[in-house]
């Protein structure tokens, strides 16, 4: 028995890459299983040697070749900043310049509007007292436009009055270009669900709107208009005219002519 394991020890060490150690000549057979066990795996000590070269020669390149890449992404980095420090700074300002130009135009045609009150002088007793006649006669003159918008401010309704303004405004145009612009505000002001001044408007005249938004006339928005005039007309112009603003107003200007 200890022959056989004796030869299948040699043939595992030329294969394996075994070998004895001193304690007895490679051609002498083993007497015992002690003797079996001096034998010692030289094989899996140099195939673990190996592994590890092998490991080892794996990570030199990879190192290699990340460190290369920090190198050339750090030159690229630098070569970058360098190229285009000047250019993207540049670009920078010139989109911030472009930002600006865009919104001091956008504020220019906002001033143009309907940004204050309108200048008027003032108004008549005669005049203050016709406004009570009919709708129409309050909103044809600036004093009782401007009258009329203090009472709706005081409703939170002036975007209504705002809004009729800005299309009066806009059928004066004729420049397409600013007929384009001044669409465009009165639309992002006044007819967008996003605005805080969106005023009161029906679906078939929203539709009516969106159409007309794609080749802007200064007559985009008439039928809106009439809608929110009708609105004025039905709802807030009864409540102005049983108001205190209009009331104070009719009785300062009653006693001057009584006095006299």
């Amino acid at each position: 028995m200890w022959r056989r394991l004796w030869i299948q020890l040699r043939a595992w060490r030329y294969t394996e890459g075994y070998q004895a150690t001193e304690s007895f000549d490679n051609e002498n057979e083993p007497n015992n299983r002690e003797e079996l066990l001096l034998f010692k795996p030289m094989g899996s000590e140099r195939m673990e040697m190996r592994k590890r070269q092998m490991s080892v020669q794996q990570e030199t390149p990879s190192t290699a070749q990340a460190q290369q890449e920090t190198g050339s992404r750090g030159s690229n980095a630098c070569c970058f900043c360098w190229c285009c420090c000047c250019s993207c700074s540049c670009l920078t300002v010139r989109n911030e310049e472009g930002d600006e130009r865009s919104a001091r135009a956008s504020h220019d045609v906002r001033a143009e509007g309907t940004s204050g009150c309108e200048e008027s002088p003032k108004p008549t007793l005669e005049e203050v007292g016709s406004w009570g006649q009919s709708f129409d006669k309050l909103m044809k003159g600036p004093a009782g436009r401007n009258a009329f918008r203090d009472f709706l401010r005081t409703e939170f309704s002036e975007e209504n009055m705002l809004f009729w303004l800005a299309c009066e405004e806009l059928k004066k145009e004729t420049n397409k270009s600013v007929i384009e612009e001044k669409a465009r505000l009165i639309y992002e002001d006044y007819i967008s669900i996003l605005s805080p001044k969106e005023v009161s408007l029906d679906s078939r005249v929203r539709e009516v709107i969106n159409r007309n938004m794609l080749e802007p006339t200064s007559h985009t928005f008439d039928d809106a208009q009439l809608q929110i005039y009708t609105l004025m007309h039905r709802d807030s112009y009864p409540r102005f005219m049983n108001s205190s603003v209009y009331k104070n107003l009719l009785q300062t200007l009653s006693e001057p002519s009584s006095e006299s």
